[in-house]
């Protein structure tokens, strides 16, 4: 039987003595602590290493390599060669191998998790190469060496900087200047300070399991934490400061949780080696037919918490009458000051708006972010080059990427602009989303619902409406994205377009799909707006009208997808017995806080909505940009939409959001117009007789 010895700085109450059966060995591991103590652990060796076959250091300082330079720790050194006659390791070798396989095996894992993610090394040294790995999907790299070890109150923020750290100040390390520093109330406070901010700023820390029982619930809340040798006691001690998910690179290779030192101390006993004689193909042949591999550990069970951002802008100049700290003189200001403020607010440097917490999906994950604003409103938008947005639209890209951020969407007048996303998103260190997949599917949600709320067509068992709709623009993008969504939703669909040969291509293209559609096909709309229950509108017509609101049947639901609008104010002022739809917002899963966008708590606009899906789902790329919107991506994300939670909230005109009254006020006024008695709706019997008698 072979027997290894670890003798350990860490607390004697961790002690144990076991055998266990490893590589065909029976080994008996023994742990020794000594409290920190230098002189104790001396002694220990000169006891144990007699009757050890290898003798393991637990809770000492491996030499590393920082870029070019080697920095070796005296203490360390002196415990080495303390070891006169029997192998020695302080896991060094096995450590640096799992440390990086950890962090990718955890991105694999958990799906891009990583990606942009804001990481926190309270020892960038020891953590060196683990961090080369991670600045392999993020650059938000914080490293606190010059504050937990010179005292310094400063972040190093780059590998370069952690390089040359090392190389500069490598020969004074050894002096421990920070635990001079910190006994010194004041230095001790502002160290402490910056630490604390470091933590509650970043996604993941990586850190010694007892550098990190300084910190509680504020510091570690959310957290995922790269870490070793994590037993079951310790796991619950972090889960109790909150922290999200733990990833321990020390395999469990039996009950007991051992550090590093003591499985590489095993592997040389049982193989009869010095560390010298061991090879990184012995390692990576001993892990792959032992099954070892990374802890991914969830305290409080599964989560995991997903980042984005989202670009606003203010609609008109009242906005500036409602924000801080313009309110205030806005209020009495003449008409030219505020054209000025207008025109200055276009050049402002993007800023966070809100904070958004409390997204959570069904499926146990969730999404935070953060609405950044640019300063144009959408005549100062529309007056510049696109150049000019492109350029506002990176730097708020390059915020969000400093935030964390994972993934981007444009919202408002920012996602038309010039080719509507294509330019940002190639330029964009984000993957981008203007969100009009969801905001298509969106308004057809809205429009389906809005016929139900109406009840002046019946809708069938499956949920098929026993109505007419037409797509005015169905050839373009948008159109034959809704023109395939209203073939599976309502009895008949007539698509309107000027090219012909395109027409009679979708409607082939949309038979295929749906065989037993009745697809019609015209260039003039107006021909059959009497017989029409819903009609959609998305042309380019850029404000033109493109269809006699006059000659629409009463009750008809109009959605008008297109951006400009295609119906414009004046015309739904002169129908009040239609209903207009502009959009249909969504209600987000979970307790979420963010500040007023002019929707109800909890309610998002459609594009929004489409970035915090793709942020549940883990899908940080770049889904809709163009004006190109590709069918297979609207049903997509609203499959995904249902998925996570996601509920239409409520539809909005041309003047905000419906009310119950509004759609009693548009049943009432079409069915007068259709010449049914209001009585014959007073009941639900009451709406299908006025569905049979239009």
């Amino acid at each position: 039987m072979k027997t290894v010895v670890s003798i350990s700085l860490g607390p004697a109450r961790l002690d144990y003595d076991l055998e266990t059966e490893f590589l065909g060995q029976t080994i008996r591991v023994i742990r020794i602590g000594t409290d920190g103590s230098m002189d104790r652990a001396e002694t220990a060796i000169r006891e144990w290493e007699p009757k050890a076959d290898v003798v393991g250091l637990g809770m000492v300082q491996d030499h590393y390599q920082v870029g070019t330079h080697t920095i070796t720790h005296e203490d360390t050194k002196r415990l080495q060669e303390a070891v006169q006659s029997v192998p020695v390791t302080t896991g060094a070798t096995l450590r640096s191998i799992l440390q990086d396989w950890a962090v990718r095996h955890t991105q694999l894992e958990l799906e891009e998790c990583f990606n942009n993610a804001k990481v926190l090394f309270l020892n960038g040294q020891a953590n060196y190469r683990p961090a080369r790995v991670f600045s392999e999907y993020t650059e938000n790299l914080f490293f606190a060496d010059p504050v937990t070890q010179l005292g310094v109150p400063k972040m190093l923020t780059s590998l370069s900087q952690l390089e040359s750290y090392a190389a500069g100040t490598g020969p004074i390390q050894s002096w421990h200047i920070g635990d001079t520093v910190g006994r010194l109330p004041v230095a001790k406070n502002v160290t402490d300070y910056v630490l604390r901010k470091g933590a509650q700023n970043a996604d993941v820390i990586a850190a010694r399991y007892n550098e990190l029982e300084a910190m509680g619930l504020e510091e570690l809340a959310g957290k995922t934490v790269l870490t070793a040798s994590i037993s079951d006691e310790r796991l619950k001690e972090l889960g109790d400061r909150g922290v999200n998910v733990v990833i321990d690179y020390t395999p469990q290779i039996f009950n007991e949780t051992v550090g590093v030192n003591v499985v590489e101390a095993m592997i040389l006993a049982a193989l009869e080696r010095s560390p010298a004689e061991i090879t990184h193909d012995d390692y990576l042949e001993i892990i792959t037919n032992e099954g070892i591999e990374p802890r991914i550990l969830y305290p409080s069970g599964y989560k995991r918490i997903s980042r984005f951002a989202f670009v606003i802008h203010p609609l008109s100049q009242q906005y500036f009458r409602n924000a801080k700290p313009l309110d205030t003189v806005a209020n009495y200001a003449p008409k030219a000051f505020m054209n000025t403020v207008e025109k200055v607010m276009a050049y402002s440097p993007p800023f966070v708006y809100s904070r958004v917490t409390g997204i959570k999906s069904p499926t146990g994950a969730e999404a935070e972010g953060w609405l950044i604003t640019v300063g144009g409103t959408p005549k100062e938008i529309m007056a510049h080059s696109p150049e000019f947005t492109y350029r506002r639209l990176l730097a708020a890209a390059r915020l969000a990427k400093r935030l964390g951020a994972q993934i981007m969407g444009l919202g408002a007048f920012t996602k038309v602009v010039g080719d509507a996303g294509l330019t940002v998103s190639k330029r964009s260190p984000l993957p981008i989303t203007t969100g009009n997949s969801y905001s298509a599917s969106g308004a057809l949600w809205a429009a389906h619902e809005a016929l139900k709320k109406l009840g002046l067509v019946e809708i069938g068992e499956n949920n098929k409406a026993k109505a007419k709709a037409m797509v005015v623009g169905a050839t373009g993008s948008i159109g034959a994205v809704c023109a395939r969504l209203l073939a599976k939703a309502v009895d008949e669909v007539y698509i309107v377009a000027r090219e012909s040969a395109r027409l009679l291509a979708l409607k082939e293209s949309i038979m295929k799909e749906t065989p037993e559609a009745k697809i019609h096909v015209t260039s003039n709309p107006n021909k059959y707006l009497r017989d029409m229950d819903m009609i959609v509108t998305s042309t380019s017509g850029a404000g033109k009208r493109i269809l006699d609101i006059m000659e629409v049947k009463p009750g008809c639901v109009i959605t008008d997808v297109a951006r400009p609008l295609d119906i414009p104010p004046e015309d739904v002022a002169k129908r009040p017995d239609v209903l207009v739809i502009e959009s249909g917002e969504v209600e987000l899963p979970g307790d979420v806080k963010m500040k007023n966008i002019g929707l109800p708590p909890k309610v998002a606009y459609a594009c929004l909505a489409e970035t915090i899906v793709l942020a549940l789902e883990g899908r940080y790329e770049t889904f809709t940009v163009g004006r190109e919107i590709e069918w297979e991506k609207v049903r997509e994300i609203y499959k995904l939409g249902l998925k996570h939670g996601m509920k239409l909230a409520s539809i909005s005109g041309v003047n905000g959001v419906y009310t119950d009254e509004d759609f009693d006020r548009v049943r009432t006024l079409a069915m007068e117009k259709r010449g049914i008695k209001p009585a014959d709706s007073g009941s639900k019997g009451g709406k299908k007789k006025a569905a049979t008698a239009s």
